[in-house]
């Protein structure tokens, strides 16, 4: 039906189904100190408000409100049916330990104790 519509009422239509997309998002990429709220996100990308964000490629950071989800490689973004839909190489999450490069045993103790003389 919107085929039968004029130009502008679709550009219109379009416009308002992502500005009410980006009011219901708290997921935001953070990519050089920038923040851009994410309008739609799946397992191999996410898609931007063009009007909003710039083309963009390298290193972003994902965060659902101030928690820090993701960290992902975006390596291919194109404007698609007016969203800029950005596709990454890899998306690992973010956890709070740094990590090691040895096996932690299950038994190991956890602290230790000083002895009081």
């Amino acid at each position: 039906m919107e085929e039968f519509l004029p130009k502008d009422v679709r550009d219109g239509l379009v416009a308002a189904q992502n500005a009410a997309r980006g009011r219901r998002s708290r997921m935001r990429v953070d990519i050089g100190g920038h923040q851009f709220t994410i309008l739609r996100y799946w397992d191999t990308g996410f898609s931007l408000d063009p009007a909003e964000a710039p083309a963009m490629r390298g290193l972003v950071d994902i965060y659902d409100g101030a928690k820090h989800l993701r960290r992902c490689l975006v390596v291919a973004s194109a404007e698609d049916n007016g969203e800029l839909v950005c596709e990454f190489k890899y998306n690992r999450p973010v956890t709070g330990t740094a990590p090691v490069d040895f096996e932690r045993s299950e038994t190991a103790p956890v602290g230790y104790l000083t002895r009081q003389t």
